[in-house]
C-alpha cells in the first residue's frame, strides 16, 4: 500500500514519522506541493493533502481515497484536478473538540461576567459596578451542529446557558432548541445574547453574518467566529458596535489571515482576536483517526467524515 503525502520538506516532521508508526505496512512518498509532477511516480492508494499543491492531482488522478489533517476542506476543493468521484475525507475531531469548548465556553463566561466591558473601564480609569448576571440569564446560540458544535452547544447547556442551535438539516440534540434552514435561521437569531460560529465555508454560508441577520441578535450582543472568517461581513460588524448594538466580538479566524497590519478590528478594544488558534490539529490523534479509516477502507468497512463536494463540508 503506498500512502502519498502533499507535505513540504520543512514541514515534513512530525507527520512522515507519525504516519510511518502508525501504518508500518505501507510505504510513504512525499509529494513536494508545486513542484511539477512526475509523470512516472508511483500510483498511491491513498493521498493526503495536508498541504496546499497545484500539482498533486496531477500526478496523483486515481487514489481511492483523499485524506485532509484538518476539518476544514476548503484548501483541498479549490485544487486544481481535484477527482470528483473520489472520496474526499475531512477529520472529524482528532483533539480539536476539546480546545474548541474551551474557547467558546471562556467567550461565554467572559460575556456573561462583563469582564470586556470592565477591561475597557480600566483603560478609561472608571470605576463603575454593574448588575451581576448568570448563564441562566444569557440566551447563547450555536451555529453549526456537526461533531464539535453539538459538543459546544451541550457544553453551553451545561453551564446553565439557554442554548438555541442552527444547521442547514434538523438536529434533535437534548436540552438545545434547534433550528434547521435558512427559512429558521431568523428565529434562531431573534434576540440571541451570545452567538458563535462553527459554520464551515461553503457558498451558503459566505457573509451569513452581515449588519441584516447581525441586526436580529439582542442589543448588547456578543459574536464569537470559530469557523471560518468569510462567514462574518467584518465592515458590518464594526458599523453594528460603533451604533452600539453589539457590544463586541471575539474573532479566530479572518477573510485574509493573517490579518494584515493595518486591519482596523487591531484597534478595537471591543474585539478579541486570537491567530486561528481555537481548535489546532494534534498531530498524533490526527494520523490515528486518518490510519484508522485506511485500515476500514482496506478492509472494505464504511467510514465517516466523507466531504458532500457538492455542500462544501
Amino acid at each position: 500500500m503506498l500512502i502519498a503525502l502533499s507535505l513540504p520538506e520543512s514541514e515534513s516532521s512530525p507527520w512522515m514519522e507519525l504516519f510511518a508508526a502508525a501504518l508500518p505496512e505501507a510505504t510513504l512518498a512525499r509529494h513536494e506541493p508545486d513542484e511539477a509532477p512526475d509523470s512516472a511516480a508511483r500510483r498511491a492508494d491513498y493521498v493526503v493533502a495536508a498541504y496546499p499543491s497545484k500539482t498533486l492531482f496531477a500526478e496523483q488522478p486515481r487514489p481511492k481515497a483523499i485524506f485532509t489533517v484538518s476539518a476544514g476542506v476548503g484548501h483541498v476543493l479549490r485544487l486544481a484536478n481535484l477527482p470528483r468521484d473520489v472520496p474526499l475525507v475531512r477529520v472529524e475531531d482528532a483533539g480539536m473538540a476539546a480546545q474548541m469548548i474551551r474557547y467558546a465556553l471562556t467567550a461565554a463566561m467572559r460575556f456573561t461576567q462583563r469582564l470586556d466591558t470592565y477591561r475597557r473601564q480600566q483603560h478609561e480609569g472608571q470605576w463603575i459596578q454593574h448588575r451581576p448576571r448568570g448563564p441562566a440569564q444569557v440566551t447563547a446560540g450555536v451555529m453549526g451542529l456537526g461533531v464539535i458544535g453539538s459538543e459546544i452547544a451541550r457544553a453551553l447547556a451545561h453551564q446553565k446557558f439557554n442554548v438555541r442551535g442552527y444547521a442547514t438539516r434538523r438536529k434533535d440534540i437534548a436540552g438545545i432548541q434547534c433550528h434547521a434552514g435558512r427559512g429558521e435561521f431568523a428565529a434562531f437569531l431573534d434576540g440571541l445574547d451570545f452567538v458563535v460560529s462553527v459554520l464551515p465555508s461553503t457558498p451558503d454560508t459566505a457573509g451569513l453574518l452581515d449588519r441584516g441577520t447581525m441586526m436580529r441578535l439582542a442589543d448588547g450582543a456578543h459574536v464569537v467566529n470559530i469557523g471560518r472568517g468569510n462567514l462574518l461581513v467584518e465592515e458590518d460588524l464594526l458599523a453594528l458596535i460603533d451604533s452600539g448594538k453589539l457590544s463586541g466580538a471575539t474573532l479566530d479566524v479572518f477573510r485574509e489571515e493573517p490579518l494584515p497590519p493595518a486591519h482596523p478590528f487591531w484597534r478595537r478594544p471591543e474585539i478579541t482576536i486570537t491567530p486561528h488558534v481555537s481548535g489546532l490539529t494534534i498531530p498524533d490523534e490526527t494520523v490515528a483517526q486518518v490510519a484508522g479509516k485506511i485500515r476500514a477502507l482496506e478492509r472494505g468497512e464504511a467510514i465517516t467524515g466523507i466531504v458532500d463536494l457538492d455542500r462544501g463540508y
